[in-house]
């Protein structure tokens, strides 16, 4: 959990034991049709286009990096 910001429930089949391989933990998300079609217009912006997991990735990474947490 990252500090400052809300724990979000984790349902369903969860292996809480880390991975000893190094990946990283897959989620799966539902991403309605009007942000799938946004995503899909900033990875055609990009100059060798990112998969969609990749660009998401770059997305959170960038709002994390910008949104400091709560205190």
């Amino acid at each position: 959990m990252l500090s400052g910001y809300p724990e979000i429930k984790r349902v369903g089949l969860v292996n809480d034991e880390k991975k000893v391989d190094g990946r990283a933990e897959a989620v799966l998300v539902r991403i309605p049709e009007d942000l799938m079609q946004g995503l899909d217009a900033l990875r055609r912006a990009e100059t060798h286009p990112p998969t969609r997991p990749e660009m998401i990735r770059r997305i959170l990474q960038a709002w994390i990096a910008q949104t400091p947490p709560k205190a």
